[in-house]
């Protein structure tokens, strides 16, 4: 099998049910590590790295449709009957089209703070301040930050972008995810395929109580695709619900998870 994607396993027992962890956009496995600490109790957890993210391969053009199958391929790889998946924001897109497409594999779906609808452009000072960065002339992470400085204010997010940006085997200074790819297929990125497929098992979409990405209005959407779906709400927490209060995530994702699990 020609499995394109990185990931990474943490096998509990033949017998635990399997958790998969997808991140979002210009992150990686890592970024869910948090989940996974918690959950490798008692599941066992599969961490994927997305195309052009992390130590996975990189393609011509991002596509959301490609990433799903590419999962998928990875899932084979693995060869559990089932899994439980849980997505965050652009892994939860990858996420839903992969339960889309491939529902007998699916047993549970978590969709962390995104919704299947198209999104508007709200990543171009992001992408404006990635390629700022002069990757030839940087000395430490430090400059970096400083550069990106000028583009991203919120300091949490320059952190979280920094965690891709590592010195390779010359020394050279480098991302580790596909910038000039992700910023060409951004605008494919951002919104949502036409499918006419449904996954009927349970799913739950988690909205943080501050974050715009799940809306009312993206109710009728989310009941089309997926009528077995309920939500919950995290307060006092944004798109990074699951860094925020991690707690509290973990803590609704196990009630959800554990109904359908023989634990």
């Amino acid at each position: 099998m020609n499995v394109k994607l990185h990931y990474e396993t943490s096998e509990l027992s033949s017998t635990a049910p399997w958790l998969v962890l997808i991140h979002g956009l210009f992150g990686s496995l890592d970024n869910l590590a948090v989940i996974k600490r918690y959950f490798e109790q008692s599941y066992n957890i599969l961490s994927i790295d997305l195309p052009d993210h992390g130590q996975s391969q990189h393609f011509e053009a991002f596509d959301l449709t490609t990433s799903a199958n590419e999962v998928f391929q990875v899932l084979k790889e693995v060869g559990a009957s089932h899994y439980y998946l849980l997505g965050h924001s652009l892994g939860g897109k990858v996420a839903m089209l992969c339960a889309l497409h491939h529902p007998e594999i699916v047993a549970r779906l978590i969709v962390a703070d995104i919704a299947p609808v198209d999104y508007p452009a709200r990543h171009d000072s992001i992408i404006n301040g990635l390629k700022s960065v002069n990757l030839s002339t940087l000395n430490n992470r430090k400059d970096a930050d400083t550069q990106l400085s000028q583009h991203i204010r919120e300091a949490g997010v320059r952190q979280f972008l920094l965690k891709s940006l590592y010195q390779n085997e010359q020394d050279q200074w480098s991302w580790r995810f596909n910038l000039e790819g992700l910023s060409k297929a951004y605008d494919d990125i951002r919104t949502w395929p036409a499918t006419e497929q449904t996954f009927d098992k349970p799913t739950l979409f988690i909205k943080g109580s501050v974050s715009d990405y799940i809306l009312a209005e993206h109710k009728e959407a989310i009941g089309v695709l997926f009528p077995n779906a309920k939500a919950h709400v995290i307060e006092g927490v944004g798109h990074w619900l699951h860094a925020e209060k991690p707690q509290a995530f973990n803590s609704v994702v196990d009630n959800f998870i554990s109904k359908g699990a023989a634990k």
